[in-house]
C-alpha cells in the first residue's frame, strides 16, 4: 500500500510539473519556496526551469537539517544560488508552536482536528508503516513576515512563490503586505478537509490575490484528500 501511494503521488507530481512548465516561463530570476521540506520541490523546479536564485523557508528543525544537506549538494551541481531560513512565515513576528507529524510533510502551526476522518486515516498509515508516534513533537518556532526578507534582500521582482504550509498559506500571503505586488506567479495548496483547523477559507486567499491584481489560471486536485494545488498569475508583473 505504501508503494501504491508513492506511485500515485509520482504521477500526480509529474502532471503538476507538466502544467507548471506550460504556464510559467522557463527563465526564473527569483523563486521563493515556503515550506521547502527536504528540498524535493527545488530539485523538481530545477529540472524544468533555469533559476538564478532561490529563497527557501523550512521551520522544522528535522526537515531543515535535510534541506541544508540537499541544497548544498544542489548548489555544487547547478549554477543556482540558494539561501535557506529556519523560520516559519506569517502575518507578523511571533513565536508559535509547530506540531511535527511523523511523516514530516504535515507539520503545522494550526491545531489538529483529532476527530477528522482524514487524520484518523493518516494516523493509521503512520502506525501501520512503523513511523512511530503520530505527533512527534510540539516545538516553539520563530515566525517572520516575508515582507521583511524581501526588503532586506532588496528584491524587486519575484517570478514564482510556492507555498505549502499546511493551513498557513493565507497567513504567509498576508505577511507579504504590499510586496505581494512584486510577484508574477503564486503556487499554493489548499485543503478542504477538516484535519487542520484553519482561521480562514479559500475565498479569503482568492479575494486577497484578486485584490492585488492576480487571476486564477489553474487548479489541480491532489490524490488521497480533498485538496488542490492552485496557480495564480499577476500579468502586470513583467
Amino acid at each position: 500500500m505504501h508503494y501504491l501511494f508513492k506511485i500515485i503521488d509520482f504521477f500526480y507530481q509529474k502532471k503538476k510539473y507538466s502544467v507548471l512548465k506550460k504556464r510559467i516561463p522557463e527563465n526564473i530570476d527569483i523563486l521563493i519556496d515556503v515550506g521547502a521540506h527536504h528540498g524535493d520541490t527545488i530539485s523538481e523546479f530545477l529540472k524544468i526551469f533555469q533559476i538564478k536564485k532561490i529563497y527557501a523557508f523550512e521551520p522544522s528543525k528535522r526537515n531543515f537539517k535535510e534541506l541544508k544537506k540537499k541544497t548544498e549538494k544542489i548548489e555544487k551541481q547547478n549554477s543556482v544560488k540558494i539561501k535557506i531560513y529556519p523560520y516559519g512565515l506569517g502575518e507578523k513576528n511571533d513565536v508559535m508552536q509547530l506540531t511535527e507529524i511523523a511523516d514530516g510533510v504535515s507539520n503545522t502551526f494550526n491545531n489538529l482536528n483529532m476527530s477528522s476522518k482524514y487524520l484518523k486515516k493518516k494516523r493509521f498509515i503512520t502506525t501501520f508503516f512503523g513511523m512511530g508516534k503520530f505527533i512527534k513533537d510540539e516545538v516553539p518556532t520563530k515566525i517572520i513576515p516575508l515582507k521583511e526578507i524581501i526588503k532586506e534582500e532588496k528584491i524587486e521582482r519575484i517570478d514564482l512563490i510556492k507555498i505549502d504550509t499546511e493551513g498557513f498559506e493565507y497567513n504567509t500571503l498576508v505577511g507579504m503586505d504590499r510586496e505581494i505586488k512584486k510577484v508574477r506567479f503564486v503556487l499554493f495548496e489548499h485543503h478542504y478537509d477538516n484535519m487542520i483547523i484553519k482561521n480562514y477559507k479559500f475565498k479569503d486567499i482568492h479575494t486577497l490575490l484578486i485584490d492585488n491584481g492576480f487571476q486564477k489560471v489553474y487548479k489541480i486536485k491532489m490524490p488521497f484528500r480533498k485538496s488542490f494545488d492552485y496557480i495564480y498569475e499577476n500579468q502586470a508583473v513583467v
